[in-house]
């Protein structure tokens, strides 16, 4: 039985994609993995990749005023402009950001929603502990993407930030019978999706913070992807049994 499904205790395949060049490609694939799910195609499974410059905007975006000019904030900062069919509000990502579908079946899979934010919320700050990094769960004022259950990283005090930064990013897709757990990781680099999205969040007149964008390795510099990817896996398989690793 597992931490996100007490309905299963089957094993949960790993998928590491290679980039594929194509942020839409992407995100569909997500959704068709979905369904695969759902149909009983497939099994349970974590998908891990590292994608393109994205600017994933949330279903309740695409209904304000500014959302054609955010898509032009997006554009010229070479972020692909993309609506994603799970929940939340804008979100950026690129090459020094980790995406993860974990996708299952469950039979009352809506019944769950809220509880899995909470149980992914400590998983993935446990993640980010066994690399060094202080993450604690709960919101932070100002942050983009708001949720009660952000995971966020605090400074150590030597750290040149001084102030908390949001590190992961969540949203949630449930259908009949499955679903689609997907989240951003921000590990590397990011002042590129701090001003992409300062930039964008102003264009739809939504007020955020942009100071609440950072990445682990703002927080403690010798942190990778590559690390944390190991580092995920690693807390994962406290969880569940992994395969394909």
């Amino acid at each position: 039985m597992s931490l996100w499904n007490p309905q299963s205790d089957t094993p949960l395949s790993v998928e590491i994609e290679n980039p594929s060049g194509d942020p839409a490609a992407d995100l569909e694939r997500g959704v068709q993995l979905l369904r695969n799910v759902q149909s009983g195609e497939s099994g349970a499974l974590l998908r891990l990749y590292r994608p393109d410059p994205t600017l994933a905007f949330g279903q309740r975006d695409v209904r304000l005023e500014g959302y054609e000019a955010a898509r032009d904030v997006a554009q010229q900062q070479g972020f692909a402009p993309l609506v994603r069919k799970a929940g939340g509000r804008a979100a950026a990502y690129h090459r020094g950001t980790l995406i993860v579908d974990h996708i299952e079946p469950e039979a009352e899979a809506v019944m769950r929603q809220q509880n899995r934010f909470e149980v992914f919320a400590r998983v993935y700050a446990n993640a980010f502990q066994r690399l060094g990094v202080n993450a604690q769960v709960g919101p932070i004022p100002g942050e983009y993407c708001p949720g009660d259950h952000s995971v966020h990283g605090l400074p150590d005090g030597k750290s040149p930030r001084n102030y908390p930064v949001k590190l992961v990013g969540t949203a949630q897709r449930v259908v009949s019978g499955a679903w689609l757990f997907s989240s951003v990781f921000v590990v590397e680099d990011s002042a590129p999706l701090r001003q992409v999205l300062d930039g964008v969040y102003q264009a739809m007149g939504i007020p955020m913070d942009p100071t609440t964008v950072g990445a682990a390795n703002d927080l403690l510099a010798a942190v990778t992807t590559e690390a944390f990817i190991s580092a995920l896996l690693d807390e994962y398989s406290e969880h569940a049994t992994l395969q394909g690793i």
